[in-house]
């Protein structure tokens, strides 16, 4: 029967009421049937329904094309579609031909293409080690060509100056510092060693009765003087203290900015010797563009030149005076301590302990008691 009617007429036929409204009873049936009549591999894209007026008798067509390349023909099925069911299939890019009073209208609609902008990690860092490579080359040129004395480098002769004065002062600091430190060291033995004669000498003064005075004066003396050894040491390791903040920490922080202003100087030294043979070369439709990125790049080292060349400027100009001013308190302090100690000036020595605020630490005074704890 199916081969003998007309193509329009190869199809299911839609039931509809006695008003016009489509019977919506057959719109699931019909989702499973068109799943089972599509062959596979068929697309959505590629099946055209064909429907006269819904209050015709006329029957509905589908007609499946066949895939190139697909194994199976089409094999057409007897359904009932809705309006439901054909609304469903619209909006899946299929050439979809919707009866509206009995008129055909045809809307199509093509593929949508969704752009990729999520950039792919990979290709990130692979951009970023190209970047890195290349300016590591050209900064290792440009140092290579310095010390061959091939190259030209930018010089601020003031700044460089004020460098040199300030990294040979690092040294001369960090020489002071090793000395008062072995002085500390050996005064902490000395002490130590004052303190246990004098034990020994009042052990004695309370055996012999006969050099009792004699053992007595003794033991007063090295108690005496460990007791000022201890407020010396007390002021020499506060002088310590204070040096070693000023060499490793402010001044080393002002050498770091220094090696930053260093690293910005062979970078804008590098990226300028870069355009400066572009520029004694040709100028076509090659290399302009070449010029221009070059421009660019050297524009923006020499802004960073320039920053860090400030930067290092204004942390000089602080440094001379910090440490003006805590050196010339710390060698007052070292002084007067020293001063006050040899010449057996115990008030004197710690009116100067008291002039700088340092409390020393009593034997035993890190430790609390268990009652403390409580």
């Amino acid at each position: 029967m199916m081969a003998q009617e007309s193509p329009k007429n190869s199809a299911a036929e839609i039931p509809v009421t006695s008003n016009g409204e489509v019977d919506d009873s057959h719109e699931h049936g019909f989702n499973r049937d068109l799943k089972r009549s599509l062959p596979a591999g068929l697309g959505l894209s590629e099946t055209q329904i064909t429907s006269h007026g819904f209050d015709s008798t006329k029957e509905g067509v589908i007609e499946a094309g066949t895939l190139q390349g697909s194994p199976a023909p089409p094999v057409p099925s007897i359904m009932s579609p809705s309006r439901v069911a054909a609304s469903q299939l619209a909006p899946q890019g299929s050439d979809l031909i919707v009866p509206a009073g009995g008129q055909k209208t045809q809307t199509k609609s093509g593929p949508v293409i969704l752009a990729d902008e999520i950039k792919n990690p990979a290709m990130e860092k692979l951009e970023l080690v190209r970047k890195w490579s290349l300016n590591t080359y050209k900064c290792t040129r440009q140092i290579i060509s310095e010390k061959l004395g091939r190259g030209s480098r930018t010089v601020d002769l003031e700044l460089e100056a004020q460098i040199d004065i300030l990294r040979d002062n690092k040294k001369k600091y960090e020489n002071i510092l090793r000395l008062a430190q072995t002085l500390s060291t050996q005064l902490f033995q000395m002490v130590h060693t004052q303190r246990q004669l004098g034990d020994a000498f009042a052990d004695l003064s309370l055996k012999s009765l006969e050099l009792h005075e004699e053992f007595g004066y003794n033991a007063d003396t090295q108690k005496l003087l460990a007791k000022n050894g201890e407020t010396l040491l007390g002021a020499i390791n506060f002088f310590i203290a204070s040096v070693n903040t000023l060499v490793n920490k402010t001044i080393e922080d002002t050498l770091m900015t220094v090696k930053q202003y260093e690293s910005a100087r062979i970078e804008y030294d590098a990226y300028r010797t870069d355009l400066e043979e572009l520029n004694l070369g040709p100028r076509d439709a090659n290399t302009l563009p070449k010029i221009e990125q070059s421009q660019h790049l050297f524009q923006a080292h020499k802004e960073k030149y320039d920053k860090m060349r400030n930067d290092v400027s204004i942390k000089l100009k602080f440094l001379e005076e910090n440490k003006v001013k805590v050196l010339h308190n710390q060698l007052v302090l070292f002084h007067n301590a020293i001063a006050a100690y040899f010449a057996g000036n115990q008030k004197q020595l710690e009116q100067t302990l008291k002039q700088f605020h340092i409390k020393l630490k009593t034997p035993g005074a890190d430790a609390p008691s268990w009652l403390e704890e409580q």
